[in-house]
């Protein structure tokens, strides 16, 4: 397996990290995952202005990323991925700092690591739909940021794979914010709802997508603040995220969402975004 670490693509068994690395042992740096869809990696424009935005907002200086579409694309080809469905994982942390301190020192240099791996996509529960469960959110206060400190995360994500779910959908105080690793979207009488952006929810790629897709096709949407209350009465619910496209929530909390089935609001929003990405990778 070849990954690119601090400047050069290598073999996995070369990429040393340093336990004194910040992003070992404070969970300082940040992160990407891309979807590619042969022989294009999807909106990775999108995807590497957010994670700008995350080093700027924890003041890691962002790495030289003027030729990341041709590493990336030089490390599927290496990894024999060039035909398959696959991802593509960015991380950034502080680098190294020795001794051991809270506060950081202003020239660390940052560690950059990237890998990829074949990653087919989850054609039954996109078509079938899921299961989620509802837990308060007890992450900090800055979830807009990517940021590797995922505990909270790792937790919930944990509680629905011993509960047979595929996804927890966390709330505030009664208001919803968004999943373990995914954006939720509500529809009412052919109305698209999600949440708004905040410092509790995190801008995904794919929501971004579903908003313009919205607007380009005449679909209603808005966003607005979702309570827990009001669960059993949208007519359909949907995730989105990179790997899991647009996936049904056919149960919520052990209620039926849906009516059971795919809603059509949901389908046709699969197909445009289907459409999406079939046109972006075309040759």
């Amino acid at each position: 397996m070849h990954v690119f670490f601090n400047g050069k693509i290598t073999e996995i068994e070369n990429a040393v990290l340093s336990p004194f690395d910040r992003g070992f042992l404070f969970g300082d740096g940040v992160y990407e995952v891309i979807r590619y869809y042969p022989k294009k990696f999807f909106l990775l424009e999108d995807h590497l202005a957010r994670l700008r935005n995350s080093l700027k907002e924890l003041e890691i200086p962002a790495p030289d990323l003027s030729s990341i579409e041709q590493i990336l694309n030089e490390l599927i080809r290496v990894n024999n991925l060039t035909d398959k469905l696959s991802i593509a994982y960015l991380q950034i942390s502080r680098g190294y700092q020795f001794p051991r301190r809270h506060a950081f020192i202003e020239e660390a240099s940052p560690t950059f690591f990237i890998y990829v791996e074949n990653f087919p996509a989850k054609i039954d529960e996109m078509k079938n739909g899921v299961k989620v469960g509802l837990d308060e959110d007890i992450r900090w206060t800055r979830c807009d940021i990517k940021s590797t400190s995922l505990i909270p995360n790792i937790l919930s994500n944990k509680k629905a794979v011993r509960n047979n779910l595929a996804e927890i959908i966390w709330h505030r105080n009664g208001i919803i914010t968004e999943g373990t690793h995914s954006n939720i979207f509500f529809v009412k009488d052919n109305t698209i709802i999600t949440p708004p952006l905040n410092n509790f929810i995190l801008a995904g790629i794919t929501r971004k997508a579903i908003l313009a897709i919205c607007k380009q096709t005449g679909m209603e949407s808005c966003e607005r603040p979702v309570n827990i209350d009001e669960m059993k009465t949208f007519d359909e619910i949907f995730i989105t995220s990179t790997l899991g496209e647009i996936t049904p929530v056919m149960e919520i909390n052990g209620s039926i969402a849906n009516t059971g089935k795919p809603g059509a609001v949901t389908i046709k929003l699969q197909n445009e975004f289907q459409k999406l990405y079939a046109d972006f990778v075309a040759p």
